[in-house]
């Protein structure tokens, strides 16, 4: 009776368990004929209208309090200069704030504290490119003294992205039909396609200034061309 009863609470599980079992199950596609991988790269050019700069200010003193203070005042008209410029507030964002000892090294002394530099930097998106130059020198009339970028990149991709996906998936069909001919066979049907998301190449322009105060400058920043890219891996069968 015992035997019986383990038995059925067992038969019991097993059928409980089986539609679980059911749905870990994977179907895989087989191939008849031959398999050929592709991975193709679709590209397409667009304007940007984006440039993003790092604007900052670095100030020393004999004093920590008079260094960041320093800091703070500069940036202040800084970020007045934005404004006025019609900068929109949510397209300026501060990236850092530092404040570092200095040291003097006499030979044979220990070291000797001589004051200290702090940085205030903020990361700032112009959606007007041509006219950003003449942002950025009136930044620098204000009190900028650190000036990295601009990196220049396109706001809204999507459809450019989506434009480079038709294109590398035109470029892996046309590349199988190649290799079916080339080996005198024909393309049957596509198996799989993933896509390995696209990417924009950004080209940094080399504006730096550091430390520098310019006067009556015209800088001019020209947004040239970007190029968007899309990988995408593609599985034929060939016959």
């Amino acid at each position: 009776m015992k035997n019986s009863l383990i038995a059925g609470l067992l038969l019991g599980a097993g059928a409980l368990a089986s539609p679980v079992a059911a749905q870990q199950v994977t179907i895989a596609q087989t191939i008849a004929g031959t398999r050929l991988d592709i991975n193709a790269t679709g590209e397409v050019t667009r304007v940007p209208d984006i440039a993003v700069i790092s604007a900052g200010v670095v100030a020393r003193s004999p004093t920590a309090t008079g260094a960041l203070q320093d800091t703070a005042d500069r940036m202040t008209r800084v970020l007045a200069a934005l404004k006025r410029a019609g900068v929109d507030p949510r397209d300026v964002q501060t990236s850092n704030v530092s404040l570092n000892p200095e040291y003097r090294y006499p030979e044979n002394q220990p070291p000797q504290l001589v004051g200290y530099t702090a940085s205030n930097t903020a990361t700032v998106r112009f959606r007007d490119i041509r006219s950003s130059g003449k942002i950025l020198d009136a930044l620098v009339a204000e009190g900028a003294n650190q000036l990295n970028g601009p990196t220049l990149t396109i706001d809204k991709p999507e459809q450019a992205l989506d434009e480079a996906r038709s294109k590398a998936i035109a470029t892996g069909r046309a590349r199988a039909e190649l290799y079916a001919r080339s080996l005198g066979l024909r393309v049957v049907r596509i198996v799989a396609v993933s896509d390995g998301g696209g990417s924009e190449i950004a080209q940094p322009l080399p504006l730096v200034v550091t430390g520098v105060r310019m006067q009556a400058a015209q800088t001019k920043i020209e947004p040239g061309e970007q190029r968007l890219q899309v990988n995408v891996a593609m599985t034929f069968e060939l016959q």
